[in-house]
């Protein structure tokens, strides 16, 4: 079976966004060794999910082939197949890009049902909490930048208790940290 990760920046507070979804806080370059990091993150993946919030701005920003992100990570981006959770959209208006709608554990569970390699979710509130409440990830990679930011969207919904085991930490040159969770289960 598939595994299902999530890849998120979060503030030492944990917060994934301000309290309107500011990610403005979320500025400063990012060092070679954090993209030899998600390099390696990304390499066995070959499917992304993501929010519709989210998709809304993801994909329209990787089309544009933003300045300052290698090629290759760009390529990656938009030829890697999507997935929109989206109970709103009842058909893609984004390229290699399909909407899920329904129940999420069905349709996550069909997802790591299918052959092909790892599924990857880049965030979006709303996804990041029903997933981790819904016990649906394998992996959490959570960037965490040296800034707090003192209220907001958090990673983990309020009443969403979780037993974690750290699997490495590895800080950055940039002061980012990348925390590599896997849920304890029963």
């Amino acid at each position: 079976m598939r595994k299902f990760k999530l890849q998120t920046q979060v503030s030492v507070d944990g917060y994934m966004a301000g309290p309107n979804g500011e990610m403005d806080w979320m500025t400063g370059a990012w060092t070679d060794d954090i993209g030899t990091y998600i390099k390696g993150l990304m390499e066995p993946v070959d499917r992304i999910v993501l929010g519709r919030k989210l998709a809304e701005g993801f994909i329209p920003a990787w089309e544009s082939r933003p300045e300052g992100e290698p090629e290759e990570t760009i390529d990656w981006m938009n030829n890697t197949p999507k997935v929109v959770v989206s109970n709103t959209l009842t058909e893609s208006p984004w390229k290699n890009t399909v909407v899920a709608g329904g129940d999420l554990v069905e349709i996550v569970n069909k997802l790591k049902a299918q052959p092909g390699g790892d599924l990857i979710a880049y965030g979006g509130g709303t996804l990041v909490s029903s997933l981790i409440a819904n016990e649906l990830l394998d992996e959490l990679h959570l960037f965490v930048s040296p800034i707090a930011i003192g209220a907001g969207m958090p990673v983990f919904a309020s009443g969403a208790y979780r037993r974690l085991r750290l699997v490495a930490a590895h800080p950055f040159e940039c002061g980012v940290v990348a925390l590599h969770y896997e849920p304890k289960r029963a």
